[in-house]
C-alpha cells in the first residue's frame, strides 16, 4: 500500500546497485518517500533479500513484465508503467540514481508526466557510447531537474554539457554512508575461508562475460595471482562459464554464488586485493581502503584512480602483473589509509534529501536563483 504525506517523493529503482545507493535517502525520508521498483532485476538473489538487509521497507509499488526482457523492452514498458503509477499517485517529485535502464524509464515517464526530476549521481561519463549505461546517463542527463553530483569532476562534465550551474548540486555518494552502515553490521561469513591475505574477485560486464576470449583471459590472469582467490560469481559470470566451458579454470578458486551487500563488505575488507569491473566497487573501495583493479577498456569513475584507489586494465594488460606491483609496496595499504575517499564525508543522503523538499514544495526553487 503506497504511503501518503504532505510532500511525495517517488523514489524509483530497479537494480541491485540502485537499491544499495538509495537507501540510505529511503532512510532519511522516511515517510515522505515511496519507493517503486519496475522489476528490472526483482528476484531473490539480486533483489528481493536486499531490502530487509538494509533496514528499509520493502517496495510500495513493482511492476510486472520488465525484468528479462530486452533492453529496448524494458526502457518502453516502464516508461509506460511507470507513466501510469506517476498518473495514479502524482508525486511531488522523482528521483532516479545512476545509469540503468531504470534510471532512462523513470527520468523520462516523470518529465512527460510534468513531474521534476532528481538524478542523483548525475554527471558521469565514460566517453564510450557502446556502453548502455553511458546512453542512459546521457538521456537522463538531458531530461533531469536537479542534478546531484558526486564529485566536482561530475560537476564539471555536467558544465561542459550546458547544465546551468543552479541546477547543479555537488552532494557526495551515497556509496559512502552506505558503505560504513553495511561494515557495522553483523554478517555471517561463508565458513572455510582465508582470514585475510585473499585476492576478492567479482566480473559481470558484457566485455568481459560475452566472449570466451575475454573470460577466459580474466580466469587465466586470476590464477597466476600468488594469492588464494575469492570469485564472487554474478549469475551471468555463472551462466558463462558454463556456456563456454571455463569451469576448469576456476577449480583452485573459491567460488561463492552470492553473498549479501554486507558480506561482499566485509569480504573485501578483509583482503588484499579487489578485483572488480563493477562500478559501485570503484567507488567502495575508496571507503575499504583497499587497492582495487579493474578489468575494462574505461570508467566514468575516474577519481578513484586519481586519488590512487584503483586502475584501468585493459585487454593488453595483465592482471596478475598488476596484482604482483600492488603487492611489491610495501607502503601501500598505509598509503591507503591516510587518502580521503573522493565520493564525500559520508552525508550526502541528507542533502539530497533537502534537495528533494525543495523541489517538492517548490519546483521552481533552484532554477530561478
Amino acid at each position: 500500500m503506497t504511503r501518503f504525506t504532505q510532500r511525495r517523493i517517488a523514489i524509483v529503482l530497479g537494480t541491485r546497485p540502485e537499491i544499495i545507493k538509495l537507501a540510505p535517502l529511503i532512510k532519511e525520508l522516511g515517510d515522505e518517500a515511496y519507493v517503486v521498483h519496475t522489476g528490472q532485476h526483482y528476484d531473490e538473489e539480486l533483489s528481493g533479500q536486499l531490502f530487509p538487509q538494509l533496514g528499509i521497507p520493502a517496495p510500495d509499488v513493482v511492476l510486472s513484465g520488465i525484468g528479462g526482457q530486452a533492453r529496448w523492452t524494458q526502457i518502453a514498458s516502464a516508461i509506460e508503467a511507470l507513466a501510469e503509477e506517476f498518473s495514479r499517485s502524482r508525486p511531488d517529485v522523482v528521483v532516479v540514481q545512476g545509469d540503468t535502464n531504470t534510471v532512462s524509464a523513470g527520468a523520462q515517464a516523470a518529465n512527460y508526466a510534468g513531474i521534476p526530476v532528481v538524478h542523483v549521481e548525475a554527471g558521469l561519463r565514460s566517453d564510450d557510447r557502446s556502453m548502455p549505461e553511458e546512453i542512459n546517463r546521457l538521456v537522463t542527463g538531458v531530461l533531469a531537474d536537479i542534478h546531484c553530483a558526486a564529485t566536482t569532476h561530475n560537476e564539471r562534465r555536467l558544465h561542459a554539457e550546458g547544465v546551468p550551474a543552479s541546477r547543479i548540486a555537488v552532494t557526495g555518494n551515497t556509496i559512502v554512508e552506505a558503505t560504513r552502515w553495511a561494515l557495522d553490521q553483523p554478517a555471517a561469513l561463508p565458513a572455510g575461508l582465508p582470514d585475510s591475505g585473499y585476492v576478492l574477485a567479482t566480473i559481470h560486464r558484457p566485455e568481459n562475460t560475452d566472449t570466451a576470449e575475454a573470460l577466459t583471459r580474466i580466469l587465466a590472469q586470476l590464477n597466476e595471482i600468488a594469492l588464494p582467490v575469492v570469485f564472487v560469481a554474478h549469475p551471468r559470470t555463472r551462466a558463462a562459464i558454463d556456456r563456454f566451458d571455463l569451469a576448469a579454470l576456476t577449480e583452485d578458486m573459491t567460488i561463492l554464488p552470492s553473498t549479501t551487500h554486507t558480506e561482499f563488505l566485509q569480504l573485501a575488507q578483509r583482503s588484499t586485493i579487489l578485483v572488480s569491473d563493477s562500478g559501485g566497487i570503484q567507488e567502495e573501495c575508496t571507503v575499504l581502503k583497499k587497492p582495487l583493479l579493474v578489468p575494462r577498456r574505461s570508467t566514468e569513475r575516474p577519481e578513484s584512480v586519481t586519488a590512487g584507489f584503483s586502475r584501468i586494465l585493459g585487454p593488453e594488460d595483465s592482471i596478475s602483473e598488476a596484482a604482483i606491483a600492488l603487492l611489491a609496496d610495501p607502503a601501500l595499504s598505509e598509503r591507503l589509509a591516510t587518502i580521503p575517499s573522493p565520493y564525500g564525508d559520508g552525508t550526502a543522503s541528507a542533502r539530497i534529501a533537502g534537495i528533494c523538499r525543495h523541489l517538492a514544495e517548490d519546483p521552481g526553487w533552484r532554477t530561478e536563483r
